[in-house]
């Protein structure tokens, strides 16, 4: 048995490195315990695709459903908001950690639903006259992320206009807002609060 008989075999991978040694039962019994352990690693290959794909699909799944839910949960929301319910209280965890971007007075990161409501939201709201309402652009969702694009407009207790642009991003968990991140025009927030009285 020659080299040249192995490579018209197509065993030369298996064989060839042995059979320049001249041991052909040698050659043999090292060929068979290759092509076990080669189909040994394919059954294993194929066991491990065969349980990945299904985790892969479920997690999928489970993040799309996540998805799905948290943003409908914000748009509905923001719905009721518009209509002039009040929704935050619902909307936002106790424990809420909210942060203003900006050099403002009002910039800064506000931990829990009574910092956040007595210092960020009531100097603003107790000097308008009419409810601020908000239009959504549009709002973007991926797993436990929201994003929401809105302008929101009212009428300051001086009788003068008051309007925003906002930016909001949420980190959700168990249909609430954990964590927020709020960007606005932060001038204009400090003019109705200078210039109107609560």
């Amino acid at each position: 048995f020659t080299a040249s008989a192995a490579r018209a075999l197509a065993l030369e991978p298996f064989l060839f490195p042995v059979l320049i040694e001249g041991n052909f039962s040698m050659t043999l019994t090292i060929l068979r315990h290759r092509l076990a352990n080669a189909a040994f690693c394919c059954g294993l290959l194929g066991l491990i695709a065969l349980t990945a794909v299904p985790m892969i699909a479920t997690s999928a799944r489970a993040d799309t459903t996540a998805t799905a839910q948290n943003e409908t949960i914000v748009r509905d929301a923001f719905q009721r908001w518009a209509a002039g319910e009040n929704v935050f209280q619902r909307l936002l965890a106790e424990d809420i950690v909210w942060t203003i971007p900006g050099s403002g007075s009002v910039a800064r990161t506000y931990r829990g639903m009574n910092d956040f409501v007595e210092n960020a939201s009531m100097p603003l709201v107790s000097r308008l006259a009419t409810p601020l309402v908000p239009q959504v652009e549009h709002i973007w969702a991926v797993e436990d992320r929201v994003m929401v694009r809105f302008n929101a407009s009212a009428t300051t207790t001086g009788g003068h206009p008051y309007r925003n642009q906002f930016v909001w991003f949420f980190r959700m968990k168990d249909g609430k807002v954990t964590e927020a991140e709020a960007f606005l025009d932060l001038a204009a927030y400090e003019e109705v609060v200078a210039n109107n009285l609560p």
